[in-house]
């Protein structure tokens, strides 16, 4: 017996639609979820005439889940990397269907409501995320935890962050085109991986939509594998490693305007010769500068993390990029950091020679040589920087391809062939 179910004279060319489960030690729920998934896709074959696959990637289970995966009909992917991520990417690699269908294999999810997922893959969309919050939520199948803290939290700085526009990004049945999944170019182990795709998909401009579903106690009688404070921290700290602007560049403008208005405010009044009615005295002076470089170093972080992101292929070029495209390279930040530091060192020069002029006698204002000092560190961070940002680049030079992006006649043209295919289908 097989996992495919397919349309008579189209199996030799493979099936339309891959569900794939990730599997750890679930042989008392599986049986019933390989059913649901079969019923799913015969549902597909009737309504939307596409054939389709069961995929079990199994993550190491001692309890014979294999054994009843295969006698079943499904065909089962041994997945050597441990984790949620890690199950699903591998059974995802493996699977042969055109559209990708990811469920839980612990009888929480109704794989039938998965039809609708494919019907708007087939319509055009990128990614289906179901939707628990817009379908329901069964008496006892979530933690109050996670139902009133953990997800909305997350999902909510997901969307501040990325905007990605989704009501649920936990929710673990989800469908995806092949050609999404392998855009994406998904790496996260964990449960950490349900935000990574939805990260990155809103980073790579992907069409996301979503579509209720309901979730229901879970069928094996045991704690489920989800450890919510453990994970919830692993999502969160993935969404900050994602992103450089709030991680970095948010900071930096804080801390920047905070120095600017402190040597604003001093600077002014030792012009107008009245130093001691300052808010700012010298102990300000010195964390503003101290602010100043910390802030230059987290724009230098932000610029990496971006440039990092944009070769790895999950982040678009960004508009600055285009603005700075001219000087934004190895050799501008050399000029610029050694016109800093030759700056602060006339300043600082000025500052020895008042010193020396006035018999050495301490001087009462440390602007001037706060803003010495401060503009040598910061040269010395702009030249380092530099070299940092075009080893991030691959060793070049320039930071900013600008190269012409790929044209969007590729991606029509498979949004039509997608769309002529699923009109044929129905008819």
């Amino acid at each position: 017996m097989s996992g495919l179910v397919a349309i008579s004279g189209e199996r030799a060319y493979g099936p339309d639609v891959s569900i794939v489960m990730p599997c750890l030690d679930e042989a008392k729920s599986l049986p019933a979820c390989i059913a649901n998934a079969r019923a799913a896709l015969e549902r597909m074959r009737a309504d939307l005439g596409l054939s389709g696959e069961i995929v079990v990637a199994d993550n190491g289970s001692t309890d014979g889940s294999q054994l009843i995966a295969r006698a079943l009909g499904a065909r089962v992917v041994d997945v050597q990397r441990r984790g949620y991520g890690a199950a699903l990417i591998g059974g995802m690699q493996a699977a042969s269907g055109s559209y990708l269908v990811m469920g839980d294999a612990d009888g929480s999810y109704d794989f039938t409501e998965s039809v609708a997922m494919v019907r708007a893959l087939a319509r055009g969309a990128d990614l289906c995320m179901g939707s628990r919050f817009k379908g329901g939520i069964e008496a006892g199948a979530m933690p109050w935890k996670n139902r009133y803290i953990g997800n909305p939290v997350l999902t909510f700085i997901l969307n501040l962050f990325f905007r990605a526009s989704v009501s649920d990004a936990h929710c673990g049945l989800r469908a995806l085109t092949k050609e999404c999944f392998e855009r994406l170019a998904l790496g996260g182990a964990g449960m950490e991986f349900a935000s990574e795709m939805i990260i990155k998909a809103a980073l790579k401009r992907q069409k996301i939509v979503e579509t209720p579903v309901i979730l229901r106690r879970d069928l094996r009688g045991r704690a489920p594998h989800l450890r919510p404070w453990r994970d919830g921290w692993r999502h969160l700290r993935y969404l900050l490693m994602l992103s450089p602007a709030w991680v970095f560049a948010a900071p930096a403008a804080f801390a920047a305007a905070l120095s600017l208005v402190i040597l604003g405010v001093a600077g002014s009044s030792a012009l107008l010769g009245s130093p001691k009615e300052s808010p700012f005295g010298n102990y300000w002076i010195i964390l503003a500068g101290a602010l100043l470089g910390l802030s230059h170093v987290a724009v230098l972080l932000a610029t990496a993390s971006h440039l990092y992101g944009r070769r790895q292929g999950y982040r678009r070029p960004a508009l600055w990029e285009a603005r700075l495209a001219r000087w934004a390279t190895l050799e501008a930040m050399l000029v610029s950091g050694a016109g800093a530091m030759l700056v602060g060192l006339a300043i600082l020069l000025g500052v020895l020679s008042y010193w020396s002029g006035h018999h050495f006698v301490a001087i009462g204002n440390v602007l001037p040589a706060v803003l010495g000092t401060t503009l040598i560190v910061l040269g010395a961070q702009n030249a380092l920087g530099g070299f940092l940002l075009a080893i991030i680049n691959g060793n070049e030079a320039r930071f900013v391809d600008l190269s012409p992006p790929r044209r969007r006649q590729e991606r029509t043209g498979q949004e039509s062939t997608r769309q002529r295919r699923f009109d044929r289908a129905t008819g």
